[in-house]
C-alpha cells in the first residue's frame, strides 16, 4: 500500500469524512446553547452539560451515545430508569422551605391554576397533529406526545424528563431543551404577561405579613403530603416521595450531614450526569425534525398560559377575599423555584419600593412544584399504561 492509499484510508476512517450537514447544524445549535449558558448565564448548571452532551453525541463514527458507550450507559442508568429526575427532586426538597405555603395554604390554589398551561397545551399539541401539507402530516403528536409537550408549562425540568421518558422518549431532547431554556428565560417571558394582565393599583397591593410556622408543622407537612398522594394519586408518588423525603431530611434537623449532601454534592453530581444524558438525545437524527419546531413553539405557549392563569386566578380570588392578594405573585405558580418568586418580587418593587413580595410569592412557587408533579401523575395514570 503506497502513501496516497494510506492517507485515503485514514481520511475515510476519520470523523470528517463521515460528517453530515445535519450533524454540523446540531453542533452549531449546541455551541449556541453553550453561549447562552456561559455568556448569558441562562440556567448554566444544566444548559452547559446538556449542550456538551449534544456535541459529544453528534461526533461521527465515535457513536458516543450508543447504548453500550459513554453517554448511552449514563442515559440507560439514570434516565431510562427514572432515577435522575427523582434524585433531583430529593435535592429540591432539601432546598425548599414550605413555610410560606403552610402559613397561607390558599396559595396552593395559585400553584394549581398555573398547571392549566399544561392541559391547555396538551389540547394544542393534538390540534397541531391535524395540520397537513398535501398528504404529509407535519406534526405527528398523539396523546402521549402531547402530554409530554404540555408538561413544559409546569416549568419543571425534572418532571418534564420523568414524564417524557415514560410517554415519549423519542422527544426527550427537544422537550428537555425547551423546558430548561424557558425556565432560564423566566425573567424575560413573565414580566410582560404580568403587566398586561394587571393594573398599576393591583401591582401596588401590600399583603399582610405571614404568620410564623412552627418546626412541628414543617415536619408534619411532607409526611401528610406524601400520605395524601399515596392514597389519592399513586402515579405521582415517586416524584412527591422524593420531594418530601428531601424536605423531611432538612426540616427534621437531626440529619444535617444528609441535608447538606443533598443540597450540594449529591445535587451537583446528578445535575452533571442528567445534563450529559439529556444531551445525548440532541443527535441530528432525533432533533432536526418538524416536531422539534412544534415543541419549541408549544413550550413557550404552555409557559405563557401557565403564567397568565396564575395571575388571573389571583384576581378571581380577590373577589372573594377580604385580604387582597397581589396578582403578581400568581405568576410564581409555575415551579421554577425560586426564580419565578424573585421575578414577582422584582416587578412589585418597580411600582412600590417598600412592597416586598418574595415570601408571599414563595407560597405559590413551591405549590407549583407539587402541582407539576401531581399533573405528571395524572397524565401517567391516564396514558402511561
Amino acid at each position: 500500500m503506497n502513501l496516497v492509499d494510506s492517507l485515503i484510508q485514514i481520511s475515510h476512517a476519520s470523523s470528517l469524512y463521515a460528517l453530515t450537514w445535519q450533524q454540523l447544524v446540531m453542533m452549531a445549535v449546541c455551541c449556541f446553547l453553550l453561549w447562552l449558558g456561559i455568556k448569558k448565564q441562562f440556567e448554566p448548571l444544566l444548559l452547559v452539560p446538556i449542550a456538551f452532551g449534544g456535541l459529544l453525541s453528534n461526533i461521527p463514527v465515535a457513536d458516543i451515545a450508543a447504548p453500550g458507550n459513554f453517554l448511552g450507559i449514563i442515559y440507560n442508568f439514570g434516565i431510562n430508569s427514572g432515577l435522575f429526575p427523582l434524585f433531583i427532586f430529593m435535592s429540591v426538597g432539601a432546598m425548599t422551605d414550605f413555610g410560606p405555603l403552610i402559613a397561607n395554604p390558599k396559595m396552593a390554589i395559585l400553584g394549581g391554576a398555573a398547571q392549566f398551561g399544561i392541559f391547555a397545551t396538551l389540547i394544542g399539541a393534538i390540534g397541531l397533529s391535524y395540520i397537513y401539507v398535501g398528504d404529509k402530516q407535519l406534526f405527528a403528536f398523539g396523546l402521549r406526545e402531547a402530554a409530554s409537550i404540555g408538561i413544559i408549562g409546569g416549568a419543571d425540568g425534572p418532571t418534564a424528563i420523568f414524564l417524557t421518558t415514560r410517554l415519549a422518549p423519542h422527544l426527550l431532547g427537544a422537550i428537555a431543551v425547551a423546558a430548561y431554556s424557558y425556565m432560564a428565560l423566566v425573567p424575560v417571558i413573565q414580566p410582560p404577561i404580568m403587566k398586561l394582565l394587571t393594573t398599576e393599583s393591583e401591582r401596588k397591593i401590600i399583603m399582610k405579613q405571614l404568620r410564623p410556622v412552627s418546626k412541628r408543622e414543617k415536619i408534619l407537612f411532607p409526611i401528610v403530603l406524601l400520605l395524601l398522594c399515596a392514597f389519592l394519586l399513586p402515579d405521582a408518588a415517586p416524584l412527591i416521595g422524593a420531594l418530601t423525603f428531601g424536605n423531611l431530611i432538612k426540616e427534621s434537623g437531626v440529619a444535617e450531614r444528609l441535608s447538606k449532601t443533598l443540597q450540594n454534592d449529591f445535587c451537583n453530581i446528578v445535575t452533571i450526569l442528567l445534563g450529559l444524558s439529556v444531551g445525548s438525545k440532541l443527535q441530528a437524527s432525533q432533533f432536526l425534525r418538524t416536531e422539534t419546531l412544534g415543541i419549541l413553539l408549544l413550550g413557550i405557549i404552555a409557559f405563557s398560559i401557565a403564567t397568565g392563569a396564575g395571575v388571573l386566578m389571583a384576581k378571581v380570588m380577590n373577589f372573594f377575599s377580604k385580604e387582597k392578594i397581589n396578582p403578581l405573585i400568581g405568576s410564581a405558580g409555575v415551579s421554577a423555584v425560586p426564580m419565578a418568586a424573585r421575578v414577582s418580587n422584582k416587578v412589585g418593587l418597580q411600582y412600590d419600593k417598600n412592597n416586598y413580595l418574595l415570601m408571599h410569592a414563595m407560597g405559590p412557587n413551591v405549590a407549583g412544584v407539587i402541582g407539576s408533579a401531581v399533573a405528571a401523575g395524572v397524565l401517567l395514570s391516564l396514558l402511561g399504561k
